[in-house]
C-alpha cells in the first residue's frame, strides 16, 4: 500500500503519454493479429484457384496493414523512450532531494553505497521496466489473447491443442514470477555489498597503501563479488529454467498441429492456408508468452528495486524543506515553566538546558546527561574532555543534526526544534572535525559560506583563518582549482579554508568541531586570536583535545562520559576540576600545574 502511494504521483504525470503509447501499440498488434488471415485468404482463394488478381490484392491489403502497423510500432518507440527517461531523471531527483532532507538518524539506517545504489542501478532497473511495460508487456496479452481468438474462429477444430498448451504455458509463467521476485532482491543486495567494498578502498586509500593491505582489500572484494556472483547465477537459473520451458511448451503445441492439420488436409477436411495461418498464430502466442515471460522478469527485478526505492522515498524526512515548528503543547512540555527562565537572551546566545541524548538503536544508553551550559556572543566557550566525552555531539545538537533525548537546545532563548530549520542553519557556521572541500576553485569552496560574498570578504576571512598566505602563494590565488576533497592542500591547509568558508558566513553561532587539529599550535593561537578579534558579532563554541586552546577561551566546560565534570575558566579549573588537571598534566606535563594559571 505505501509503495502504491509513493507511485501514485508518477502514474498522474505519465499517465495521458503512456495510454498514447498504448494505443499505438494497440494498432500495432491488431495489423499482427490480421496478416495470418489475409495469408491464409491469399493462399485458400487466390493460390489455390490460381487468381493472381486475388493475390495481387489481397497482397496490396497486407502490405498496407504491415506499414500501419509499422507506423504504431515507431509511435510507441519514441513515446517509450521519452516517458522511460523522463521518468527515471524524475525519480533520481525525488530520490535524491529526500536523501538531502534526511537527518544523519534517518541516513544512520542505509548504507553510504546501499543509496548509491538505489541511486543508480535501482532507477534503472525501474525504468527499464516502464519502459518495457510500455513498448511491450502491453502488447503481449493483445497479441496472446487476440491470436488464440482468431485462431479458434480460424479453425475451431485445431483449437484443443490451445487448450493445452495455454494453462501449461500460464502455469510455468506464475511459477516464474513467484521463484524469482527474492532471488532477483539478493543480486541488488550483492551489489551494495560490492558498492560498499570499492567505496571503502577508494576512500581509504591512503591508510590502505600505507599499511601495505591492499591484498587483504583484495579478498574482501573477491568475497563481495563472489556473494554477487552467487547471487546473480542463482537468479538467472530462473530465467534458464522457465525461458526454454516455455518455448518448449508451445512448440509441443505447434508439432501437434501440423500433425492434426496435416492429417485434415489430406483428408480434405481443413484448408492448407488455415492450417498455416493456424500455425502463425500458434507462433504470435509463442511469441507473446516469451514476452510477456521476460517482462515478468524485468518485472520481478523491477519490484525488488522499487521496494528498495521506496524504502528511501517512505522514510519520513526529519529535515522537510518548509517550516516545521514544534506545537504549543509540545512546546509547553519542552521549555521550562515561565517562572523559571531566565531573562530573554542574545539573538545568538546558544544554551543547553538539561540536555542528555542517546543514539538511535543505542538502546537507550546515553552519551549525553544533564548537560547545562550557556555559550554568550562576544565569549568563546571550549568544550573539552577525553576521547568519547560526547563534545562533537553536543556540537551537532546546536544546528539539529540530532535533536535532544531529553532536555532543551536553546538559540536566541528560543528552542532550535521550533525553529525553521533552514532558517537556524542560516545563522550558524560549522567547521567539522573531518575537512570536507569540494571540487572546484578556493574561491567557489569559500562562496559556500556565503554565495554572494565578495572578494574582499572572501581575503578577510582567508586573513582570520591564517591561510590568506598560502592561497597568495599558488599561481591562481583564489581561483586555484581544488581536486576531489581538497587532495592538493595538507591536512593544515584543508582546516584553514574550512575555517574561512565559515566566517565568510558572517554567522550568529561559530561552531569549531575540533578543526584546528593539524595546525601548529601558533597558527592555532594566531587563528584563535582573530576570531576573539572578530567574536563581539557572534558566538563561537571550540569542540577541542587542546589545553593551549581551552587557555586562550573565556569559558571552558570540561565533559567526562558525558556529564559535565566542570565549568568556568582555565585557571579555576586547574583548582577544582580533577578531569581538567589530569588533561593538563597529560599535555603540559605535572609541573604545568604549578606554573601560571591565567586570568581566573
Amino acid at each position: 500500500m505505501a509503495r502504491a502511494r509513493i507511485a501514485r504521483p508518477y502514474i498522474k504525470r505519465y499517465a495521458l503519454p503512456f495510454l498514447a503509447a498504448v494505443v499505438c501499440l494497440s494498432v500495432e498488434a491488431v495489423c499482427d493479429l490480421l496478416q495470418p488471415t489475409i495469408m491464409a485468404r491469399i493462399i485458400d482463394t487466390g493460390v489455390a484457384a490460381h487468381d493472381l488478381g486475388i493475390v495481387a490484392r489481397l497482397g496490396l491489403s497486407m502490405l498496407g496493414v504491415a506499414g500501419i502497423g509499422a507506423v504504431g510500432a515507431i509511435g510507441r518507440n519514441i513515446i517509450a523512450g521519452l516517458v522511460s527517461f523522463r521518468f527515471a531523471a524524475r525519480l533520481r531527483a525525488d530520490l535524491f532531494r529526500r536523501i538531502t532532507s534526511f537527518s544523519f538518524d534517518e541516513l544512520d539506517r542505509f548504507d553510504t553505497a546501499s543509496l548509491i545504489t538505489r541511486q543508480t542501478n535501482d532507477v534503472t532497473q525501474v525504468q527499464a521496466f516502464v519502459n518495457g511495460l510500455m513498448r511491450i508487456l502491453a502488447k503481449a496479452p493483445i497479441v496472446a489473447v487476440g491470436s488464440l481468438v482468431m485462431a479458434v474462429i480460424l479453425e475451431p477444430q485445431l483449437s484443443l491443442v490451445l487448450a493445452v498448451v495455454v494453462p501449461v504455458a500460464a502455469a510455468l509463467i506464475t511459477v516464474n514470477l513467484l521463484t524469482g521476485f527474492q532471488r532477483f532482491r539478493r543480486v541488488q543486495e550483492g551489489l551494495d555489498g560490492v558498492n560498499s567494498v570499492t567505496r571503502e578502498y577508494l576512500g581509504g586509500i591512503r591508510v590502505v597503501k600505507a599499511f601495505g593491505r591492499e591484498e587483504h582489500e583484495v579478498k574482501r572484494f573477491a568475497g563481495a563479488n563472489r556473494e554477487l556472483t552467487s547471487a546473480s547465477t542463482r537468479a538467472l537459473r530462473v530465467l534458464a529454467l522457465f525461458g526454454p520451458a516455455i518455448s518448449l511448451t508451445v512448440n509441443l503445441g505447434i508439432v501437434a498441429v501440423l500433425w492434426v492439420g496435416g492429417i485434415r488436409v489430406g483428408g480434405a477436411s481443413v484448408q492448407v492456408g488455415k492450417t498455416i495461418a493456424f500455425i502463425n498464430y500458434m507462433s504470435q502466442i509463442l511469441f507473446a508468452l516469451g514476452m510477456i515471460s521476460g517482462v515478468f522478469m524485468s518485472f520481478v527485478r523491477a519490484k525488488a528495486s522499487w521496494d528498495r526505492i521506496g524504502e528511501v522515498l517512505g522514510t519520513p524526512a526529519s529535515e522537510p524543506y518548509e517550516e516545521r515548528a514544534l506545537s504549543a503543547a509540545g512546546q509547553q512540555q519542552l521549555l521550562p515553566p515561565v517562572s523559571a527562565r531566565p531573562a530573554p537572551r542574545s539573538r545568538a546566545t546558544v544554551e543547553f538546558a538539561g540536555v542528555s541524548f542517546a543514539y538511535p538503536g543505542s538502546a537507550g544508553r546515553l552519551v549525553l546527561e544533564g548537560v547545562n551550559l550557556v555559550c554568550e556572543p562576544g565569549r568563546i566557550t571550549a568544550i573539552i574532555g577525553p576521547t568519547g566525552s560526547g563534545k562533537s555531539t553536543l556540537a551537532a545538537l546546536v544546528p539539529r543534526f540530532h535533536d535532544a533525548t531529553s532536555g532543551v537546545v536553546l538559540v536566541g532563548g528560543v528552542d532550535v526544534r521550533s525553529i525553521d530549520l533552514a532558517g537556524l542553519r542560516g545563522r550558524i557556521a560549522l567547521v567539522p572535525q573531518k575537512t570536507v572541500l569540494f571540487t572546484g576553485t578556493i574561491a567557489e569552496n569559500l562562496r559556500w559560506g556565503r554565495e554572494d560574498a565578495g572578494q574582499t570578504d572572501l581575503e578577510e576571512a582567508a586573513r582570520a583563518a591564517a591561510a590568506d598566505d598560502f592561497i597568495a602563494g599558488f599561481p591562481e590565488g583564489y581561483g586555484s582549482v581544488l581536486g576531489q576533497g581538497g587532495v592538493n592542500l595538507s591536512g593544515g591547509q584543508k582546516q584553514r579554508v574550512a575555517i574561512a568558508r565559515a566566517l565568510v558566513r558572517k554567522p550568529e553561532v561559530l561552531v569549531l568541531d575540533d578543526c584546528t587539529s593539524s595546525v601548529d599550535s601558533i597558527t592555532e593561537a594566531e587563528i584563535l586570536a582573530a576570531i576573539r578579534g572578530s567574536a563581539a558579532g557572534f558566538t563561537c563554541i571550540l569542540i577541542t583535545q587542546r589545553i593551549s586552546a581551552a587557555v586562550a577561551a573565556d569559558r571552558v566546560l570540561v565533559l567526562d562520559d558525558g556529564r559535565a565534570a566542570g565549568v568556568g575558566t582555565h585557571a579555576q579549573l586547574i583548582r577544582s576540576c580533577d578531569v581538567y588537571r589530569d588533561i593538563c598534566a597529560a599535555q603540559l606535563g605535572r609541573e604545568a600545574l604549578n606554573g601560571p594559571r591565567g586570568p581566573a
